[in-house]
């Protein structure tokens, strides 16, 4: 069983060639890299702890890690709407850290 920071390194090397980086709060990091391990264990695949998933694959599609929320919350607000993955300048603080707000439909 991969261990949190056997995912933290194999993110990395696939997360931050694409621009994405993980929030310099370390201990914010591996919370929810252990809840991602959590919800593997849990659903069979690592849906995002900031949601409410459903158990059922197709359903929470949108919501697997990297949750496909995450491309626009990034570009626009600098980080995703956990604060997982940011943007080098959110890291850095040369933009403001903003409230994500949630994209996923309601009634998903």
């Amino acid at each position: 069983m991969m261990d949190v920071h056997s995912l933290y390194d194999m993110l990395v090397k696939v997360q931050e060639p694409k621009g994405y980086y993980f929030n310099r709060d370390i201990e914010r990091v591996f919370d929810i890299l252990d809840s991602l391990l959590v919800n593997r264990e849990r659903y069979g695949y690592m849906s995002c702890p900031c949601r409410l998933a459903s158990g059922d694959r197709d359903r929470d599609s949108d919501i697997i890690c990297p949750c496909i929320y995450r491309a626009q919350d990034v570009e626009e607000y600098g980080s995703c709407y956990c604060n997982l993955y940011v943007s080098r300048d959110w890291n850095e603080e040369r933009i403001p850290h903003e409230y994500v707000p949630e994209r996923r439909p309601f009634n998903r």
